[in-house]
């Protein structure tokens, strides 16, 4: 059975005493580190945001982990490529580095900032979907890979954790090319897990210190959680992740793909949950992406295929905050997206595809998930029911 440990961890200021202590319940890091070899951590680096906003990993843990694996004698080298909308050259890394506080905490653990930006193309015959992969240099280059991901819901993916963290491993640029070959997510999350199988991760460690609900992966709200989490198995930890953010198995699209694939773990009742127990971790109340349309309703969940696109969530431009940035734009893989007169974005809605990569890229979060008649009919009637019955009768 693949186990997964957990360790209360309540602010980023503790960090580095429950990282140690966290790898101590593993067995010490040098199970997962040589000495002499080189050792390629891998953030969760979407684009460029303050720590405060959960959209990334924090340096806090970047730090604590490259301080680990350098003490153990490894040279320890911190790479990623940011989401589509952002074009992959050192210019862009360096901002991201500088705003996600990568830059300080590389110097402080000693962990060199990678600045290479090549890729190569590698064959893997053994993916149940996808047999060629375009992955960075610096991944390929390493020796073993350690997968520092975030806790996030996902507009597209319900959720995102070490499984889709491996997604980073892609060119920025090459990105759109996926998600236009790859509409549906059960297709988009049988790559995910191709890529994950080729990369091979050594460890996989989720920052779920502040985790991100809502319409996530960058426009959500932090929530506190207060774990830390880790795994030598990524699908494991995404298989607790979901759990404890109350993510229906059938509805979270890689666990539902790794099921069909027959592959284990695929539920909870086959991880082995070193210390904690799920029932005592798990966030009630941890808000899904709007995206989840239909879920949720009880004996109206059956209706939403019967009327889909009364269910829709559609992305629409808040031309108020639109600064015409472009973004958006590179994002789209099918090219669905415009910039009027210079003035703001305007989506084809007959082209979309319903990625949402570009509100998750938007860097102004001028681009808001709008969902049809039929949700909100529904979600109002279900909330205003609710709210009924909260009020107490008068005495």
């Amino acid at each position: 059975m693949h186990r997964v440990y957990v360790i209360q961890c309540p602010d980023y200021t503790a960090v580095p005493e429950k990282m140690h202590d966290l790898m101590e319940m593993m067995g010490g890091v040098g199970r997962f580190v040589k000495k002499g070899e080189k050792i390629l951590l891998k953030p969760n680096l979407l684009l460029p945001a303050k720590p405060e906003k959960a959209v990334t990993t924090h340096p806090a843990l970047v730090s604590a982990v490259g301080r680990l694996v350098r003490e153990a004698g490894a040279h320890t080298v911190l790479a990623d490529s940011p989401g589509s909308g952002y074009r992959y050259n050192p210019r862009t890394l360096d901002k991201v580095y500088e705003v996600c506080g990568m830059t300080g905490a590389a110097t402080e653990a000693g962990v060199e900032l990678n600045h290479d930006m090549s890729y190569r193309p590698v064959s893997f015959a053994e993916g149940g979907l996808t047999k060629r992969f375009e992955i960075i240099t610096p991944i390929l280059g390493a020796g073993g890979v350690i997968n520092l991901c975030k806790m996030k819901t996902h507009s597209f993916m319900v959720m995102t954790g070490a499984v889709k963290n491996m997604f980073g491993a892609i060119p920025g640029y090459t990105k759109p090319g996926y998600h236009a070959k790859l509409r549906d997510s059960r297709y988009f999350a049988g790559m995910l897990l191709d890529l994950c199988t080729c990369i091979a991760p050594r460890l996989s460690i989720m920052d779920a210190v502040t985790a991100m609900e809502g319409n996530g992966p960058h426009a959500g709200d932090p929530h506190q959680v207060g774990l830390l989490m880790a795994s030598e198995h990524p699908l494991a930890l995404d298989v607790v992740a979901g759990e404890i953010m109350g993510i229906q198995r059938d509805r979270n699209p890689v666990i539902r793909e790794a099921a069909r694939r027959g592959l284990v773990p695929s539920r909870i009742g086959e991880v082995e949950i070193v210390g904690a127990l799920v029932d005592d971790i798990r966030v009630p109340g941890f808000r899904l992406p709007r995206t989840m349309s239909g879920a949720g309703f009880g004996p109206f969940s059956w209706f939403a295929p019967v009327v889909r696109n009364g269910f829709n969530v559609t992305p629409q431009v808040l031309e108020k905050i639109c600064i015409a940035c472009g973004v958006c734009k590179r994002a789209c893989p099918v090219g669905a997206i415009t910039i009027e007169r210079g003035e703001h974005a305007v989506i084809d809605h007959g082209k979309c595809i319903r990625c949402y990569c570009c509100h998750e890229m938007c860097p102004e979060k001028a681009i808001e998930l709008r969902s049809g008649v039929l949700y909100r009919l529904i979600r109002g009637r279900k909330e205003s029911i609710r709210d009924q019955g909260s009020i107490t009768s008068p005495s």
